[in-house]
């Protein structure tokens, strides 16, 4: 996917990718939401865009860059969001569950997570998840 204008979004909001997450992704603009930094980090995955999926991965839960050698080549197929909820407790805390669906050496998969999201000044970040 390039970053044409008229290049729908890979989130599947069906809005363009310039509007979507690429206002974020290689842009200073911090995501407002932590269903917009979850959407963005999607599409991070499939642009193959690791700085940013890095960047936005809260620091305490945070792997190590892989080689390039040691990635998988997985083909990103479509994003269904199911819910994203905040902490009523502390809106600095959310949780976004998904299903994402991906192929690996024409296999297909489907990756059904509930994501925790925390917020710090006006930066969310991905914490961790449950896969279902």
């Amino acid at each position: 996917m390039g970053s044409d204008i008229q290049t729908r979004c890979a989130c599947d909001s069906n809005k363009n990718f310039t509007d979507c997450c690429g206002r974020y992704i290689g842009c200073n603009t911090p995501a407002p939401s932590a269903e917009a930094l979850m959407r963005s980090r999607y599409v991070a995955y499939t642009l193959e865009c690791e700085d940013y999926i890095l960047a936005t991965w809260h620091p305490s839960t945070r792997p190590a860059p892989q080689d390039a050698a040691d990635k998988v080549k997985t083909k990103w197929l479509g994003l269904e969001v199911k819910r994203h909820e905040y902490n009523l407790q502390e809106q600095d805390r959310a949780v976004v569950e998904f299903v994402a669906r991906y192929k690996i050496g024409g296999r297909a998969y489907r990756l059904h997570e509930v994501s925790r999201f925390v917020r710090e000044g006006d930066l969310w970040f991905y914490v961790d998840g449950d896969i279902r």
